[in-house]
C-alpha cells in the first residue's frame, strides 16, 4: 500500500438494506419509515440511515484497501446529501498517508450517487492488524 493507492465499490441500496439496519440498531425514525411524512419533509421522501451509507467504506476497508485486518481507529466524516433507496452509491478510499513506525493509515472517504453527487466526505484513521 502506498499513498495514491484508490479502492471503490459500488452497491444499489434498497428499503431492505433499511429494514436490516433497524433490526441491527433499532433505528425506526419516520424519515426512513414513513412515507407520507418523510415526503413532507426537506428530503421529500425515504432516506436510509447514515451507517447504511457509511457502511459501504467499512466494505472498502476491510476488503480491500488497506484490506483484511483493517478496523477505523477515528473517522470524520460529513453527511451532505441524503441518500434514498433505489440509489447506487460508490463508496472509495485513497491512501493519503501511510506510517512507517506502525500499520496505521489515513485515508480519505468519499461516497458519491449514481448523479455524482458527494453524499459522505471525510477522511479515516485505519489499523491494519498483520494477519497470518
Amino acid at each position: 500500500m502506498k499513498v495514491g493507492d484508490v479502492a471503490r465499490r459500488t452497491r444499489k441500496i434498497t428499503t431492505r438494506d433499511i429494514e436490516l439496519f433497524t433490526e441491527l440498531t433499532g433505528d425506526r425514525n419516520p424519515l426512513h419509515y414513513d412515507a407520507e411524512r418523510a415526503r413532507r419533509s426537506r428530503f421529500g421522501g425515504l432516506i436510509v440511515q447514515g451507517g447504511v451509507t457509511s457502511g459501504l467504506l467499512n466494505a472498502v476497508v476491510a476488503e480491500d484497501l488497506p484490506g483484511p485486518g483493517s478496523v477505523f481507529l477515528h473517522v470524520d466524516w460529513s453527511f451532505k446529501a441524503p441518500v434514498k433507496p433505489g440509489d447506487e452509491i460508490t463508496a472509495e478510499v485513497e491512501v493519503l498517508e501511510v506510517r512507517q513506525d506502525k500499520p496505521i493509515s489515513k485515508l480519505r472517504t468519499t461516497i458519491m450517487n449514481q448523479d455524482g453527487t458527494v453524499v459522505v466526505d471525510g477522511t479515516a484513521l485505519v489499523y491494519t492488524e498483520p494477519l497470518p
